[in-house]
Parts: structure tokens; sequence; C-alpha cells
């Protein structure tokens, strides 16, 4: 009987850290996915490759077949609250990480995948030792979708893009990671 070669494939769905040579993808996304809505992005192509230059460990991107189909970006923070400098800035070694962005490709979004990668990227800060919160800031309406995922609110974010105001919403990284198949930890 001949022996049949396995043909490789990509993995049908992978989560992993992104490097710079992913930014062109996520700014892709994150442009169509922001400018949209509010005109603007939360990050500049020269920021994405900065953050995942920094501290690609702090970013995760979900693959289906190879495209990155959602992804977060995150940098290290030293204080109680986001101020701007937070937009731009990557503090090392810290106890908090500053969740920049989660945006999801259009053709991926309305089918769970933002709140099963935010569930996967929270798992993930658990399994960095001395990370202790993760701080975002949102517009007004994602509240609930964050709350829902175990953030608390802060109150009114001292920061503003264009006019737009915040909410800022804290996150305790806590405990251990579920135990899973494939959890990185």
């Amino acid at each position: 009987m001949p022996v049949r070669q396995r043909r490789h494939t990509l993995p049908a769905s992978e989560f992993r850290n992104l490097t710079p040579q992913d930014a062109i993808s996520v700014f892709e996304i994150e442009r169509e996915a922001f400018v949209s809505v509010s005109g603007v992005c939360p990050l500049t192509l020269d920021e994405v490759l900065n953050f995942l230059g920094q501290c690609p460990e702090l970013s995760l991107g979900w693959f289906e077949e190879g495209q990155l189909v959602a992804f977060i970006i995150g940098s290290g923070w030293d204080k109680e609250r986001l101020s701007q400098e937070a937009m731009t800035r990557h503090v090392p070694d810290t106890p908090s990480v500053h969740m920049h962005v989660l945006s999801v490709h259009r053709h991926c979004r309305q089918q769970g995948k933002g709140s099963i990668l935010l569930w996967r990227y929270l798992q993930y800060l658990r399994c960095r030792p001395g990370l202790r919160r993760a701080l975002l800031i949102c517009e007004e309406f994602l509240v609930p979708f964050y709350q829902k995922a175990g953030f608390k609110e802060k109150g009114p974010s001292a920061i503003s893009v264009s006019n737009m105001q915040f909410r800022e919403m804290e996150y305790t990284v806590g405990g251990q990671a579920y135990a899973r198949r494939n959890s990185g930890c």
C-alpha cells in the first residue's frame, strides 16, 4: 500500500501574538472599523508598528486560514488612570495593560468574535506574571459589552479624541487562567 503524504494546511483558527509583519492587516481592519463610525483611527500605522515592535506580548490576533480576522493591541501603563499620554506610550514591566483597540474584520462582525477574542485575551493576561489589571476607554454604547466580560466602569475618561467622550473601564486580572487545550499558559 503506498504511503500517502499529508498535505500541509493552515490551521482553521489560531490565536497568537501579533508582530510588526501583521501591522498593515491590523491597520486596514482598524481603519475600516473606526473611520466609518467615528472618522478617526485609535492608532496610526506608525503607532501600530511601534506597539507591535515594543510589546508584541500584549497583543493578540485571531487568524482564520492564515488571515487576520480580529485583534487586540495593548501596551504597559504605570498610572492609576489613563491619560492622553497613554495613547502613544508603552511603559515596560508594569502591573497594568492599556488595551488600545479591539477590532473585528467587517466580514466577521456580529458573530461573537469580539467577545471570544476578549475572553481569550483576558485569560492570556492571567498567564502574564505580575499583571494585575487591564484598562481601556470606550464610547458609552460599548460599556455593557465590556461589563459582560467583567470590566468595571471607572467613570468619565480624561482622554478625548476629535471631541468624542469616553468612559474608562478596568478589569482586575486575578486567579488562574482556565485550563484549556492550547491556552498558552
